[in-house]
């Protein structure tokens, strides 16, 4: 995980999570719309998720 997509996944995080496939980003655009923090929480973790 590069320092770039962690200050882009607290900014936007959906757009943090674009290569990782439609599924990751509906689920981050969706809590992203419910609430700042649980969208930043879902792509930090989507993130570091190694096996993606």
């Amino acid at each position: 995980m590069s320092f770039w997509r962690v200050i882009l996944s607290i900014l936007f995080p959906p757009l943090a999570v674009i290569d990782k496939g439609c599924g990751s980003v509906l689920i981050v655009l969706i809590l992203t719309c419910l609430g700042w923090i649980p969208g930043v929480i879902a792509a930090l973790i989507i993130l570091n998720n190694p096996d993606n």
